[in-house]
């Protein structure tokens, strides 16, 4: 099963659109293992991360801690997070297509009609659930930069939502 989360409800079918990652018309979706990195409101900047085949101890010593996997957030996206609702679409697998193993993205490029909608009232609440640490800084640059220059597996995601760089 594949996944779709959006903050729009009532989608009974979701048509090919066009992507500026890639050509042509398609929908993406999200497989169970990243989908923890959807689980916030769409514009929300966000640096996730997690220990992959060739992540060092101390790298997972360093950021992660005893977490499987963190999903990093301004602290200013904070109360939008909390108070936000999002639906979760549960979408067939047949007619899609991996495009990216790492980050877990799928597209399908005809219409998909999802099999079953679950609603998120406490996008924190399902990240717990499902064992991610959520985290928050004021600025995500020094994370993003750290974590691009690890040995984890990374998605940056809306990162030009983020706070300005600091320049001092």
């Amino acid at each position: 099963m594949l996944f779709h989360v959006s903050e729009e409800s009532g989608i009974t079918r979701f048509e090919p659109r066009a992507s500026e990652y890639v050509s042509g018309l398609v929908v993406w979706a999200i497989e169970e293992r990243r989908l923890c990195n959807y689980l916030v409101p769409r514009e929300c900047p966000r640096v996730t991360y997690y220990a992959g085949v060739g992540a060092t101890a101390a790298d997972v010593a360093r950021f992660l801690g005893s977490s499987p996997a963190v999903v990093a957030i301004e602290s200013g996206w904070l109360e939008r997070v909390r108070s936000t609702r999002l639906y979760c679409y549960h979408m067939p697998a047949e007619t899609f297509e991996c495009l990216d193993a790492c980050a877990g993205y799928f597209v399908s490029r005809v219409p998909v009609v999802p099999s079953r909608i679950e609603v998120f009232d406490d996008p924190v609440g399902e990240l717990q659930k499902r064992g991610m640490e959520l985290r928050m800084a004021p600025s995500l640059w020094p994370l993003r930069d750290a974590v691009v220059a690890s040995s984890l597996q990374f998605s940056l995601i809306r990162m030009r939502n983020a706070a300005p760089r600091s320049t001092a």
